[in-house]
């Protein structure tokens, strides 16, 4: 694999301006990486050659001639196929969704790359709708990981997560309405923020309403800081989002964490980790209290919202359904039937502000927490990634997914800005993720927690096993999972 396709967008970024190598060459080189990984992983849904080294030629005369359209301009990119991306089709995963379109405008993260000359490659996997944690759906099959195709990439950006891990790109954008690129960062080795809601404007509204983020995927820290620069611009079609931010999430990046109030509670309350997981988590903690951080352990004292949150998921996921017509819920993934069935169809509109009232008292709570912490820190996840194609680890009492994710779901309710990043590896290879929550709206600082954590360590410039010429652990289907 060329070096071009392991190199962040800021080091392609460097080099352009150096002159010593191209955005046709990165491009190539990330367009080789799917040719070589894509059989073992399958991340992409739609790869569109032409269109790419189109894009990426116009960038190379863009540099050559001094004028970039700016850092991101020529950065080999992926989109998650929920978002709407003009002249392409948006599938979702699903069968029911017809491919002829049309396919006219693009959605605002897709816009605001498109406008900074980011080189759109194609779209990367996701299941069915985006319900779940793990990538597999009845149209696109299951996605497996870079560190072993055998494993699951998780979701619901699992595509996005694995695309970047393996080079197919510098970069992706997701979404997030219960954990969707927290995830499959944990799973994959890569970086994931789900910001502050309203912070990245989002076209058309999620059916899963206010649940739902849009956020960087990318190998480093740093990227995501630029990519927020991007991804934040106005758009008037989000009636939601927020006033665009007054300077660059670069700035102050590197400012450290010293002084700063740090919370680290291991479960929130709501569960248990693999021994493995707390132990690299707990390590990683470690890091930032030797950095200057008051770090204490401490438990917010959360009760488990998953109910409310199960009826504000799924009563989205029906109204979904309900789109397609009669009888589509018999065609669709038999999980997210089941699921819609139990929580979603027979919710009652009290039902829902029951659930809203939870919700915002979680969001009540946590307010009152951050009065106190600057940061709170927890895994990403509770276990390393398990076995492509299962909705849930083997031997789990359920199959939803929302068992076996208790430590992100919390916040898509309370709309709080989280990153999740890699902090270790298991003794057979699986990468474990650290997540930093902040206080709605402390977006760059949970930025500069998670920079100051990469400055110490390099587990984020850890090569794959697929990458390293491990070969894929095990097999991954393309049909039905």
């Amino acid at each position: 694999m060329s070096e071009l396709s392991r190199m962040d967008a800021g080091e392609l970024a460097q080099g352009y301006a150096a002159g010593r190598f191209t955005p046709l060459e990165a491009t190539e080189a990330a367009l080789a990486a799917v040719h070589e990984h894509d059989p073992a992983v399958n991340a992409m849904v739609l790869l569109d050659e032409e269109a790419a080294l189109a894009a990426a030629r116009e960038a190379t005369d863009r540099w050559v001639q001094g004028r970039p359209l700016g850092p991101a301009d020529g950065i080999p990119t992926t989109v998650k196929d929920l978002l709407p991306t003009r002249g392409w089709p948006t599938l979702r995963g699903s069968r029911l969704v017809d491919e002829a379109g049309p396919w006219e405008e693009d959605a605002p993260a897709v816009a605001r790359l498109r406008e900074a000359g980011a080189v759109l490659l194609g779209k990367t996997t996701t299941p069915e709708f985006g319900w779940k944690g793990v990538t597999d759906s009845p149209r696109h099959g299951a996605t497996g990981n870079p560190w072993g195709a055998g494993l699951t990439a998780g979701g619901s950006s699992g595509g996005s997560a694995a695309a970047v891990g393996l080079g197919m790109g510098a970069w992706s954008v997701g979404t997030d309405g219960g954990g969707s690129v927290r995830i499959p960062a944990a799973f994959t080795g890569t970086v994931a923020l789900k910001p502050t809601f309203g912070r990245i404007p989002l076209y058309p509204p999620s059916p899963y309403g206010t649940l739902a983020h849009a956020g960087p995927m990318t190998r480093t820290v740093r990227d995501a800081a630029l990519m927020m620069d991007l991804l934040t611009g106005p758009d008037s079609r989000d009636w939601h989002a927020l006033a665009p931010p007054a300077g660059s999430f670069l700035d102050g990046l590197d400012d450290g964490v010293a002084g700063l109030r740090v919370a680290w509670s291991p479960t929130l309350g709501l569960g248990g980790n693999d021994p493995e997981v707390e132990a690299l988590v707990t390590a990683a903690v470690q890091v930032l209290a030797d950095a200057g951080a008051h770090v204490e352990r401490v438990d917010p004292g959360l009760e488990d919202p998953v109910d409310a949150f199960h009826v504000l998921w799924f009563t989205g996921a029906a109204k979904v359904l309900e789109g397609y017509g009669r009888g589509a819920i018999d065609q669709v993934d038999p999980g997210l039937a089941a699921a819609v069935r139990e929580h979603g169809l027979g919710a009652s509109a009290a039902d829902y502000l029951d659930a809203v009232a939870v919700r915002m008292d979680l969001g009540v709570r946590m307010g009152a927490f951050h009065q106190r912490w600057d940061l709170l820190l927890t895994p990403t996840m509770p276990v390393a990634a398990f076995e492509v194609a299962r909705p849930a680890p083997r031997d789990w009492p359920s199959d939803l997914w929302t068992s076996w994710t208790p430590y992100t779901y919390p916040f898509n309710m309370t709309q709080q800005p989280a990153l999740s990043l890699p902090c270790g590896l298991t003794a057979d290879g699986r990468p474990v993720g650290l997540q930093v929550v902040g206080p709605r709206h402390a977006d760059a600082l949970v930025l500069r927690a998670g920079q100051a954590y990469q400055e110490r360590t390099d587990w984020h410039r850890r090569t794959p096993t697929l990458v390293a010429g491990g070969g894929p652990t095990g097999t991954t289907p393309r049909g039905a999972p």
